[in-house]
């Protein structure tokens, strides 16, 4: 399971011009689920993103995670993500997950998401979503379970 994770200061997805899922200061995430992906993926995917140490501490150095500052996460479903892009110029997709592998473990990471963390947001899994977002510093990472 992939996460593209963003710092941002806001961010929010829109489907047929409807807003779907908004965040204020946070994290969004751009999660690709692969054919090999399970629950525990998910899990420890999700323990990453609550913890991972990108928000500035008193002294300006990344010190702080998503818990720690009590910020949002949207979660954004993106199987381009999982793309293999090593040969030619095209991508092949053979390396994302089927899309009913792909929602069941979307949906199970949100739930799970929203079990441990509030507040959380997401997009529409295999819609036509628009994402906008302030990215915070800029800072983004990749993130691989």
């Amino acid at each position: 399971m992939k996460g593209l994770l963003q710092r941002v200061r806001g961010a929010r997805v829109e489907v047929a011009g409807k807003i779907v899922g908004a965040v204020d200061q946070g994290l969004l995430v751009l999660v690709a689920v692969e054919p090999d992906d399970t629950h525990a993926s998910a899990d420890k995917l999700l323990n990453k993103l609550l913890n991972y140490r990108v928000f500035s501490d008193e002294q300006g150095k990344m010190n702080r995670s998503l818990k720690d500052i009590g910020g949002g996460l949207l979660l954004v479903s993106q199987f381009t993500l999982a793309a293999d892009t090593q040969n030619g110029l095209r991508p092949s997709f053979s390396t994302a997950a089927p899309p009913a592998l792909g929602a069941e473990l979307f949906d199970y990471l949100l739930s799970q998401a929203r079990l441990l963390h509030d507040p959380v947001a997401s997009g529409e899994f295999g819609a036509d979503m628009q994402v906008h977002l302030v990215n915070d510093g800029p800072v983004t990472f990749l993130l691989q379970t």
